[in-house]
């Protein structure tokens, strides 16, 4: 196929390799013009070759390269239109997911590598030119022909398979790809193959004796000794308190002064309780000895909680309640007498 262009400027090489991103070689990268070309010519090998295939539209196409994870092997003559060259054809691959059917239609789920289109140039078919770019794209993903898939092949293309690669016969599909009988054996083949009984049951002793060991091990091994000194080593420490002035009246004593005053009667706590107010010890003396008349005692000023018991005054009215009641209690004592 001829192109108003040089085709040995856009392909140096005589197979090409192009994918998304459209570029056939160093030259051709990062200029506009050669772009536009590569595209044009793949533009124009896509038309030809649905028309070849009898296709309401065309498969391949610049865009739907750009779009698409697939690869386009392109064989060029490069002596050829003056010594400008011509594209002689093009083989697009790709890998697709597929549900095949086995010849005992049991359902096989492959990602095969796909001949997606095939076309070589009207004018130049019969030449080798098809079995050597086919060659070149087995060689370069080396694989084998028997383990791909074929979308919807044409007579032409089938009849290729059968005489280069002996690809006869197909095994039907409910879409349109072909597979052929090689297929599923290599596919069984590449599978894993299942355990013996003998690899099973050491298997299963293995792991029974691992599960036994791990129920009824120490518990202070030397695993489990390090495990716990590493958790206690990093557990976080509480801060300490600042030692700061200690109170010598704190509300702990004070508790415990009223719990005395409320366990023992009056005349029997201690006389210099800081709780018990002047009021209450003159009280017993003034309804007994003291009479009606004579004015009546202050109060004396509680202490200050910040002093200590010891270091509290005694004031002369708290001395005289006292003379007084115990004068009381001899008059008393005297006159049972």
């Amino acid at each position: 196929m001829e192109f108003p262009f040089d085709i040995n400027h856009l392909f140096p090489e005589r197979f090409s390799i192009l994918d998304q991103t459209l570029v056939a070689g160093r030259k051709t990268a990062g200029m506009p013009h050669l772009q536009a070309n590569i595209e044009t010519v793949i533009d124009e090998l896509g038309r030809a070759s649905a028309k070849a295939q009898q296709l309401p539209a065309s498969i391949t196409s610049a865009s739907k390269l750009q779009s698409q994870k697939h690869q386009l092997y392109l064989l060029k003559d490069g002596e050829s239109n003056g010594g400008r060259g011509v594209v002689v054809g093009f083989l697009k691959v790709g890998y697709k997911k597929l549900f095949l059917l086995d010849r005992q239609g049991s359902h096989v789920e492959a990602e095969p590598l796909c001949i997606l289109d095939f076309y070589i140039a009207e004018n130049l078919q019969r030449y080798g030119y098809g079995r050597e770019l086919f060659d070149f794209m087995l060689q370069h993903k080396k694989l084998e022909p028997v383990l791909m898939a074929y979308d919807r092949p044409s007579p032409k293309f089938l009849s290729f398979l059968a005489k280069h690669y002996c690809l006869t016969p197909s095994v039907p599909q409910a879409n349109n790809f072909v597979v052929f009988e090689g297929f599923f054996v290599n596919i069984a083949a590449s599978c894993p193959p299942p355990l013996s009984h003998m690899t099973c049951l050491i298997l299963w002793v293995f792991l029974f004796s691992s599960s036994f060991l791990s129920r009824f091990s120490l518990p202070y091994s030397r695993h489990s000794y390090f495990s716990t000194l590493t958790v206690a080593q990093l557990r976080k420490v509480p801060l300490r308190k600042p030692d700061g002035e200690i109170k010598p009246y704190s509300l702990m004593e004070r508790e415990v002064v009223h719990q005395e005053q409320r366990a023992r009667p009056w005349p029997f706590a201690p006389p210099h309780s800081p709780q018990r107010s002047v009021s209450s010890q003159c009280s017993p003396s003034l309804s007994g000895g003291s009479s009606p008349s004579r004015p009546r005692p202050q109060a004396a000023p509680v202490p200050a909680l910040g002093r200590s018991r010891e270091q509290s005054p005694q004031s002369p009215l708290l001395e005289r309640c006292r003379e007084r009641h115990s004068s009381s209690l001899n008059r008393s004592h005297q006159g049972l007498h």
